[in-house]
Protein backbone atom coordinates (compact mmCIF):
# COMPACT_ATOMS: atom_id res chain seq x y z
CA UNK A 1 0.00 0.00 0.00
CA UNK A 2 3.22 1.95 -0.19
CA UNK A 3 1.12 4.31 -3.24
CA UNK A 4 -1.17 5.21 -0.82
CA UNK A 5 1.28 7.02 1.25
CA UNK A 6 3.60 8.54 -2.03
CA UNK A 7 -0.18 9.90 -3.12
CA UNK A 8 -0.61 12.01 0.05
CA UNK A 9 2.61 13.29 -0.40
CA UNK A 10 2.31 14.29 -3.78
CA UNK A 11 -1.38 15.84 -3.09
CA UNK A 12 0.42 17.49 -0.02
CA UNK A 13 3.07 19.18 -1.95
CA UNK A 14 1.05 19.79 -5.65
CA UNK A 15 -0.99 21.93 -2.97
CA UNK A 16 1.45 24.20 -2.07
CA UNK A 17 2.75 24.16 -5.46
CA UNK A 18 0.04 25.69 -7.22
CA UNK A 19 -0.49 27.93 -4.46
CA UNK A 20 3.22 29.38 -5.09
CA UNK A 21 2.14 29.45 -8.86
CA UNK A 22 -0.60 31.31 -8.42
CA UNK A 23 1.54 33.71 -6.46
CA UNK A 24 4.07 33.73 -9.56
CA UNK A 25 1.90 34.36 -12.27
CA UNK A 26 1.15 37.97 -11.19
CA UNK A 27 4.37 38.70 -11.63
CA UNK A 28 5.66 36.71 -14.24
CA UNK A 29 4.50 35.66 -17.84
CA UNK A 30 2.90 32.15 -18.49
CA UNK A 31 5.92 30.21 -19.47
CA UNK A 32 8.25 31.71 -16.90
CA UNK A 33 5.88 30.54 -14.80
CA UNK A 34 5.57 26.89 -16.22
CA UNK A 35 9.31 26.72 -15.87
CA UNK A 36 9.37 27.71 -12.34
CA UNK A 37 8.12 23.92 -12.16
CA UNK A 38 11.10 22.68 -13.21
CA UNK A 39 14.08 24.83 -13.24
CA UNK A 40 15.70 24.00 -10.25
CA UNK A 41 14.17 20.46 -9.54
CA UNK A 42 16.34 18.62 -12.26
CA UNK A 43 19.14 18.69 -10.12
CA UNK A 44 17.06 17.37 -7.13
CA UNK A 45 16.05 14.75 -9.46
CA UNK A 46 19.77 13.84 -9.93
CA UNK A 47 20.51 13.73 -6.38
CA UNK A 48 17.79 12.03 -5.27
CA UNK A 49 18.59 8.62 -8.18
CA UNK A 50 22.64 8.80 -7.42
CA UNK A 51 21.79 8.76 -3.62
CA UNK A 52 18.79 6.02 -4.50
CA UNK A 53 21.76 3.81 -6.13
CA UNK A 54 24.16 4.34 -3.44
CA UNK A 55 21.62 3.33 -0.56
CA UNK A 56 20.53 0.11 -3.24
CA UNK A 57 22.39 -0.25 -6.13
CA UNK A 58 20.77 -1.89 -9.40
CA UNK A 59 20.82 -1.92 -12.40
CA UNK A 60 21.44 0.84 -15.41
CA UNK A 61 18.19 0.19 -17.16
CA UNK A 62 18.13 0.05 -20.80
CA UNK A 63 16.12 2.65 -23.19
CA UNK A 64 13.76 1.04 -25.62
CA UNK A 65 12.37 3.33 -28.50
CA UNK A 66 9.08 2.97 -26.18
CA UNK A 67 10.72 3.99 -23.38
CA UNK A 68 12.09 7.17 -25.15
CA UNK A 69 8.93 7.82 -26.86
CA UNK A 70 6.79 7.95 -23.50
CA UNK A 71 9.55 10.01 -21.67
CA UNK A 72 9.06 12.49 -24.79
CA UNK A 73 5.75 12.42 -24.88
CA UNK A 74 5.21 12.47 -20.72
CA UNK A 75 8.10 15.91 -20.96
CA UNK A 76 6.10 17.71 -23.62
CA UNK A 77 2.66 16.92 -22.72
CA UNK A 78 3.37 17.91 -18.73
CA UNK A 79 4.57 21.57 -20.25
CA UNK A 80 1.50 21.68 -21.84
CA UNK A 81 -0.97 20.93 -19.18
CA UNK A 82 1.66 23.15 -16.81
CA UNK A 83 0.87 26.00 -19.58
CA UNK A 84 -2.54 25.75 -19.53
CA UNK A 85 -3.19 25.88 -15.59
CA UNK A 86 -0.88 29.02 -15.56
CA UNK A 87 -3.37 30.29 -18.14
CA UNK A 88 -6.15 29.40 -15.69
CA UNK A 89 -5.06 31.01 -13.05
CA UNK A 90 -5.42 34.82 -15.15
CA UNK A 91 -9.00 34.33 -15.78
CA UNK A 92 -11.07 35.79 -14.23
CA UNK A 93 -13.80 32.74 -12.81
CA UNK A 94 -10.68 30.74 -12.41
CA UNK A 95 -12.78 28.67 -9.92
CA UNK A 96 -14.18 26.61 -12.57
CA UNK A 97 -11.30 26.16 -14.77
CA UNK A 98 -9.45 24.79 -12.18
CA UNK A 99 -11.75 22.56 -10.96
CA UNK A 100 -12.33 20.68 -14.85
CA UNK A 101 -8.43 20.69 -14.85
CA UNK A 102 -8.42 18.47 -11.38
CA UNK A 103 -10.85 16.18 -13.85
CA UNK A 104 -7.77 14.54 -14.59
CA UNK A 105 -9.15 10.99 -12.69
CA UNK A 106 -12.16 10.45 -14.81
CA UNK A 107 -10.16 11.31 -17.92
CA UNK A 108 -7.49 8.84 -17.30
CA UNK A 109 -9.83 6.33 -16.53
CA UNK A 110 -11.53 6.86 -19.56
CA UNK A 111 -8.13 7.06 -21.67
CA UNK A 112 -6.50 4.16 -20.01
CA UNK A 113 -9.10 1.65 -20.47
CA UNK A 114 -9.72 2.93 -23.98
CA UNK A 115 -5.67 2.95 -24.85
CA UNK A 116 -3.71 1.50 -21.95
CA UNK A 117 -5.02 -1.43 -21.34
CA UNK A 118 -6.30 0.08 -17.91
CA UNK A 119 -8.86 -2.12 -15.63
CA UNK A 120 -10.83 -0.92 -12.89
CA UNK A 121 -13.21 -2.38 -10.54
CA UNK A 122 -16.72 -1.54 -9.73
CA UNK A 123 -15.87 -0.12 -6.96
CA UNK A 124 -13.21 1.62 -8.22
CA UNK A 125 -15.53 3.26 -11.51
CA UNK A 126 -17.48 4.57 -8.38
CA UNK A 127 -14.86 6.15 -6.28
CA UNK A 128 -14.00 7.89 -9.60
CA UNK A 129 -16.94 9.03 -10.13
CA UNK A 130 -17.91 10.64 -6.68
CA UNK A 131 -14.47 12.24 -7.08
CA UNK A 132 -15.02 13.86 -10.13
CA UNK A 133 -19.01 15.12 -8.68
CA UNK A 134 -16.64 16.63 -5.45
CA UNK A 135 -14.15 18.66 -7.81
CA UNK A 136 -17.27 19.86 -9.82
CA UNK A 137 -19.10 21.21 -6.78
CA UNK A 138 -15.81 22.89 -5.22
CA UNK A 139 -15.37 24.24 -9.05
CA UNK A 140 -19.36 25.08 -9.47
CA UNK A 141 -19.56 29.04 -9.62
CA UNK A 142 -22.78 30.66 -7.83
CA UNK A 143 -24.25 31.86 -10.90
CA UNK A 144 -24.67 30.09 -13.86
CA UNK A 145 -24.18 32.89 -15.83
CA UNK A 146 -20.50 33.39 -14.51
CA UNK A 147 -19.75 30.22 -16.32
CA UNK A 148 -17.05 30.71 -19.27
CA UNK A 149 -17.18 28.71 -22.35
CA UNK A 150 -13.60 29.30 -22.81
CA UNK A 151 -12.41 28.63 -19.60
CA UNK A 152 -14.48 25.10 -19.31
CA UNK A 153 -12.54 24.44 -22.76
CA UNK A 154 -8.94 25.53 -20.78
CA UNK A 155 -9.84 23.36 -18.25
CA UNK A 156 -10.82 20.35 -20.25
CA UNK A 157 -7.82 20.68 -22.15
CA UNK A 158 -5.68 21.13 -19.04
CA UNK A 159 -7.07 17.56 -17.49
CA UNK A 160 -6.82 15.59 -20.90
CA UNK A 161 -2.96 17.09 -21.00
CA UNK A 162 -2.51 15.75 -17.31
CA UNK A 163 -4.05 12.52 -17.84
CA UNK A 164 -1.77 11.66 -21.08
CA UNK A 165 1.10 12.78 -19.13
CA UNK A 166 0.67 10.25 -16.06
CA UNK A 167 -0.23 7.64 -18.20
CA UNK A 168 2.81 7.91 -20.04
CA UNK A 169 4.93 8.03 -16.61
CA UNK A 170 3.32 4.93 -15.87
CA UNK A 171 3.89 2.75 -19.04
CA UNK A 172 7.78 4.76 -18.80
CA UNK A 173 8.27 3.61 -15.55
CA UNK A 174 6.99 0.08 -16.52
CA UNK A 175 8.83 -0.42 -19.81
CA UNK A 176 12.52 0.42 -18.02
CA UNK A 177 12.46 -3.36 -16.99
CA UNK A 178 14.19 -2.30 -13.66
CA UNK A 179 12.98 -2.69 -9.93
CA UNK A 180 10.84 0.18 -8.13
CA UNK A 181 11.38 3.03 -7.24
CA UNK A 182 14.54 2.81 -9.04
CA UNK A 183 12.34 3.01 -12.39
CA UNK A 184 10.25 5.82 -11.29
CA UNK A 185 13.88 7.83 -10.42
CA UNK A 186 15.08 7.67 -13.72
CA UNK A 187 11.42 8.39 -15.33
CA UNK A 188 11.65 11.61 -12.97
CA UNK A 189 14.82 12.92 -13.57
CA UNK A 190 14.44 12.37 -17.47
CA UNK A 191 11.33 14.07 -17.79
CA UNK A 192 12.24 16.81 -15.71
CA UNK A 193 15.67 17.33 -17.19
CA UNK A 194 13.70 17.80 -20.48
CA UNK A 195 11.69 19.96 -19.97
CA UNK A 196 13.78 22.17 -17.87
CA UNK A 197 16.28 21.98 -20.96
CA UNK A 198 13.10 22.71 -23.91
CA UNK A 199 12.09 25.83 -21.34
CA UNK A 200 15.53 26.89 -21.29
CA UNK A 201 16.72 27.09 -25.00
CA UNK A 202 13.42 28.03 -26.02
CA UNK A 203 13.42 31.69 -23.30
CA UNK A 204 16.90 31.70 -24.09
CA UNK A 205 16.52 32.54 -27.21
CA UNK A 206 13.06 34.47 -27.16
CA UNK A 207 12.60 36.00 -23.85
CA UNK A 208 15.58 36.53 -21.64
CA UNK A 209 14.37 39.03 -19.83
CA UNK A 210 11.93 36.62 -18.01
CA UNK A 211 14.85 34.12 -16.96
CA UNK A 212 16.77 37.04 -15.68
CA UNK A 213 13.50 37.54 -13.51
CA UNK A 214 13.69 34.35 -12.37
CA UNK A 215 16.84 34.08 -10.90
CA UNK A 216 17.27 37.76 -9.53
CA UNK A 217 14.03 39.22 -8.61
CA UNK A 218 11.77 36.38 -7.70
CA UNK A 219 14.53 33.75 -7.07
CA UNK A 220 13.55 32.18 -3.64
CA UNK A 221 9.95 32.15 -4.97
CA UNK A 222 10.82 29.95 -7.71
CA UNK A 223 13.20 27.99 -5.96
CA UNK A 224 10.29 27.20 -3.59
CA UNK A 225 7.85 26.46 -6.50
CA UNK A 226 10.97 24.32 -8.21
CA UNK A 227 11.31 22.29 -4.46
CA UNK A 228 7.42 21.59 -4.12
CA UNK A 229 7.34 21.17 -7.65
CA UNK A 230 10.19 17.97 -7.56
CA UNK A 231 8.54 16.71 -4.13
CA UNK A 232 4.90 16.04 -5.74
CA UNK A 233 6.57 14.81 -9.15
CA UNK A 234 9.02 12.56 -7.04
CA UNK A 235 5.35 10.90 -4.94
CA UNK A 236 2.83 11.03 -8.23
CA UNK A 237 5.68 9.41 -10.04
CA UNK A 238 6.00 6.90 -7.47
CA UNK A 239 2.35 6.21 -6.90
CA UNK A 240 1.88 5.78 -11.08
CA UNK A 241 4.51 3.20 -10.54
CA UNK A 242 3.09 0.99 -8.56
CA UNK A 243 -0.52 2.17 -8.87
CA UNK A 244 -2.80 2.60 -12.37
CA UNK A 245 -3.20 6.28 -12.95
CA UNK A 246 -7.51 6.63 -12.37
CA UNK A 247 -6.70 5.24 -8.50
CA UNK A 248 -3.70 7.30 -7.75
CA UNK A 249 -5.40 10.33 -9.14
CA UNK A 250 -8.56 9.62 -7.15
CA UNK A 251 -6.67 9.47 -4.01
CA UNK A 252 -5.15 12.34 -4.89
CA UNK A 253 -8.23 14.55 -4.88
CA UNK A 254 -7.09 14.67 -1.38
CA UNK A 255 -5.24 17.83 -2.32
CA UNK A 256 -8.47 19.59 -2.05
CA UNK A 257 -8.60 18.81 2.06
CA UNK A 258 -4.82 20.94 1.96
CA UNK A 259 -5.65 23.74 -0.38
CA UNK A 260 -8.74 24.45 2.07
CA UNK A 261 -6.30 25.01 4.72
CA UNK A 262 -3.47 26.83 2.84
CA UNK A 263 -6.70 29.04 1.51
CA UNK A 264 -8.20 29.25 5.40
CA UNK A 265 -4.79 29.86 7.10
CA UNK A 266 -1.84 31.15 4.56
CA UNK A 267 -4.17 33.42 1.81
CA UNK A 268 -6.71 34.29 4.93
CA UNK A 269 -9.80 33.12 2.58
CA UNK A 270 -12.74 32.35 4.07
CA UNK A 271 -14.20 28.65 3.22
CA UNK A 272 -17.73 27.66 1.94
CA UNK A 273 -19.89 25.20 2.96
CA UNK A 274 -20.01 23.66 -0.48
CA UNK A 275 -15.72 23.26 -0.13
CA UNK A 276 -16.63 20.70 3.05
CA UNK A 277 -19.67 18.83 0.83
CA UNK A 278 -16.56 18.46 -1.46
CA UNK A 279 -14.30 17.58 1.58
CA UNK A 280 -16.58 14.83 2.28
CA UNK A 281 -17.47 13.43 -1.20
CA UNK A 282 -13.37 12.96 -1.71
CA UNK A 283 -12.90 11.32 1.58
CA UNK A 284 -16.04 8.94 0.59
CA UNK A 285 -13.77 8.60 -2.92
CA UNK A 286 -10.54 8.05 -1.94
CA UNK A 287 -12.01 5.23 0.76
CA UNK A 288 -13.13 3.44 -2.61
CA UNK A 289 -10.34 3.24 -4.65
CA UNK A 290 -8.20 2.21 -1.43
CA UNK A 291 -10.34 -1.10 -0.59
CA UNK A 292 -11.07 -1.22 -4.42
Amino acid sequence: MSWILFTCFAAFCQAWRNALQSKLSKQLNVLGVTLARFLWASPLALVYLIGLYQWQPAEIPHFAAKSYFFIGSAAVMQIVATALMVVLFKQKNFAVGAGLAKCEAPVAALLGVMFFSTTLTYLGWIGVAIGAIAIMILSSPDKIKDISLKTIMIGLACSSAFALTSLWVREASLSLNIPFPHSAAWVLFLVITLQTLMLVVYLFIRDRQTLKHMVTSHKMMVMWTSLMSFLGSLGWFSAMSLQTVPYVKTLGQIEIFFMILISTYWLKEQTRKKDMLALVLVGIAAVLVMVH
